[in-house]
């Protein structure tokens, strides 16, 4: 057997699991563990704070679905990286996260940046390890099964602990075979019980989420809803399941109140619904308790046992969402169903662009950006707006933090899905509050020449904050904040920086700015209360 070093395995077990780049920041720690990873064929790509650097790997994981891995060094830097995790917990992102740590030996009389990592990272992720020299390639095989489900239960976030003589110790090769999970399947009994309602359902509904994405379950859920005319809602991550321009796309839903009048009532009405991996952790509290299945059909197919408490079920199957749909399905005859037309063109005439404002921002981007355009959106009042507005003809295409709300998600979230995908179109979306959290990241924009499109809506105010301090009357405190030249920090890290005040000029500045060789900052200017009944 070759000898290597324990990091040498990490890397070669992670490159097998189809790992590409690694995001992070190094440190004395991890020098031989960054080492290993190139050396594996395993990119590390610097970023310049941890949490953002893992934004980056997660928009790389939902362009070529290998799981995300996140480095970053001893004490300060792992704990920078707590948001993310925590992050990837709540939205299901596996992740690997590689942290440095002291020698156990040293710790007993050396206490310099020593605190316990893995005490730290149980609560937000679905394991945690101390690497060891001799079970290294078992370590993270299991690492990988678990981070992706592939343990059973849904994707998350696994930490890994790789103290500093431990990254160097000399092992052995060992071939670890990751054995493949059998896939569950829906049982006889149930497949029956389905099938039977969806033969006399006469007001069926569908409301698919972010597992039926993982499961790749858009064909299965087409098929279906095709099939039966069953109108389709989402979750915001599950947006474009099914492409948004068809007639039984109901769009995304989970946080405007506008979109919940005109949706909530066809779950309140109907006689059979199908939740086709859907998560209620991108749920707000509106989405409660709204059908009951002692009186409906409801079909719960999903990842995992319900343990929220968000809503009910008639009947339950673990088991994956699109074999699931297929074997419904099959040999059930078509019947005349409820016509949504209407109340699908009512939601769009809810949403429709009134003036100048953040709604023509989205209207006016996604008319510059081309079909398959990939699209990122951080935490505020103009995701809620543009999650609704924004128009998918694909899963994966619009990407954000749901389940956490992390603000500063989106532009290392675009950074990352160019990279791992440089000839998709990609745009990020956020406040003005939201990048400046993380302008330090356009360095790593320009230093990999990505033409990523920023957009900045600049209202100077947290909005959707200050919305609801005037909601409540209460006085304006701690939301403003001055004026900042967005397109002149731009021009400062080498990219293109403009700022605009209307549609027209924003469209043609998107179009110019996806064929740039470089980055774009496009700084939005509007007044804040132009959010003001628009969602």
């Amino acid at each position: 057997m070759t000898k290597l070093r324990a990091a040498d395995v990490l890397a070669r077990r992670l490159y097998a699991a189809g790992c590409r780049r690694a995001y992070g920041m190094p440190g004395g720690e991890v020098l031989t563990l960054v080492h290993a990873l190139e050396a594996a064929g395993i990119e590390f790509v610097l970023g310049h704070h941890e949490t953002a650097a893992g934004f980056m790997a997660e928009g790389g994981h939902h362009m070529d679905g290998a799981p995300a891995i996140l480095v970053a060094t001893v004490g300060p830097g792992a704990m920078n990286a707590v948001n993310f995790v925590a992050n990837a917990e709540q939205d299901r992102v596996p992740v690997i996260v590689l942290t440095g740590c002291i020698d156990p030996d040293d710790a007993e009389t050396y206490n310099h940046q020593l605190l316990d990592q893995r005490g730290v990272f149980a609560p937000i992720t679905k394991a945690t390890f101390t690497l060891t020299p001799g079970a290294a390639a078992v370590q993270v095989d299991k690492a990988v099964r678990i981070a992706t489900g592939g343990a059973g239960g849904r994707a998350g976030p696994v930490h890994i602990d790789v103290p500093i003589s431990v990254a160097d110790a000399i092992v052995p090769d060992s071939e670890i075979m990751r054995p493949h999970a059998a896939a569950g399947a829906i049982g006889a009994e149930a497949l029956a019980t389905a099938r039977a309602w969806l033969a006399k359902a006469e007001r069926p509904i569908m409301l698919a989420g972010l597992d039926a994405v993982r499961d790749g379950a858009a064909d299965a859920i087409r098929a279906f809803c095709e099939t039966h005319d069953v109108p389709l809602v989402t979750s915001y991550k599950g947006k474009g399941l099914l492409p948004e321009d068809h007639r039984l796309s109901l769009g995304g839903a989970g946080l405007s109140p506008l979109a919940d009048t005109h949706l909530l009532p066809f779950f309140r009405e109907a006689d059979l619904i199908l939740l086709a991996g859907y998560d209620p952790i991108e749920m707000r509290p509106g989405w409660r308790t709204v059908w009951d299945p002692s009186e409906q059909n409801v079909i719960d197919i999903c990842h995992a046992s319900n343990l929220h408490g968000m809503h009910g079920a008639t009947l339950e199957v673990i088991a994956p969402v699109g074999t699931t749909l297929d074997a419904i399905r099959d040999g059930v005859a078509p019947r005349p169903v409820w016509d949504v037309s209407e109340a699908r063109a009512a939601l769009r005439a809810a949403f429709a662009v009134k003036d100048w404002g953040p709604d023509a921002i989205v209207a006016a981007c996604r008319e510059a950006c081309p079909p398959g355009t990939v699209a990122t959106v951080d935490s505020g009042a103009h995701r809620i707006l543009l999650s609704q507005i924004w128009e998918c003809d694909g899963p994966h295409q619009l990407l954000q933090s749901t389940g956490l709300c992390t603000m500063g998600c989106a532009l290392p979230l675009a950074i990352g899905a160019k990279r791992a995908a440089p000839e998709t179109p990609v745009i990020a979306f956020m406040g003005d509050a939201g990048f400046l959290m993380v302008t330090g990241e356009l360095a790593s924009a320009s230093k990999l020449g990505l033409p990523v499109v920023f957009v900045v809506f600049v209202d100077r105010s947290l909005s959707l904050i200050e919305l609801k301090q005037r909601q409540r009357q209460l006085p304006n405190a701690g939301v403003d904040f001055d004026g900042v030249d967005f397109a002149a920090i731009a021009r400062g890290f080498g990219g293109n920086g403009v700022t605009v005040h209307d549609a027209n000029t924003l469209r043609a500045e998107v179009e110019a700015a996806l064929s740039s060789d470089t980055f774009t900052v496009i700084a939005a200017e509007f007044d804040r209360k132009a959010y003001d009944g628009r969602f």
